[in-house]
């Protein structure tokens, strides 16, 4: 497994989340961005994770609420990849895919896009 701190980890998060296009990254609400080591126990190994109810799902009745959690997963990343240039581009696609769904986007279209 390749060794990526978590420094170095966080900062590829922050990469990937810099990448997003500022269109969409201004109209994203209410959400955290985490890492943490491994997924949770006891279900399948997750790169990442969103926890929360889409923008698409908000209402009249969303306010006071805390925020979505989108937690990237990094050691499931590294025994991944084999080498740092896919990590880079594993980082990116999983943040990538997590953002969708704080937008309503589905795994199915995910995976049509390519984001799967």
């Amino acid at each position: 497994m390749l060794d990526v701190g978590p420094e170095d980890f966080d900062r590829l998060v922050t990469d990937a989340l810099d990448a997003i296009p500022d269109a969409l990254a201004r109209v994203m609400r209410n959400v955290a961005v985490l890492v943490e080591d491994e997924s949770p126990p006891g279900g399948p190994e997750l790169l990442g994770l969103y926890e929360g109810v889409p923008l698409t799902e908000r209402g009249d009745w969303y306010s006071g609420v805390l925020p979505d959690r989108i937690t990237i997963y990094r050691l499931p990343v590294l025994r991944l990849c084999r080498t740092e240039r896919e990590v880079v581009e594993e980082v990116r696609v999983t943040v990538v895919h997590e953002v969708a769904h704080h937008f309503g986007i589905d795994d199915d279209r995910l995976h049509d896009l390519g984001y799967g």
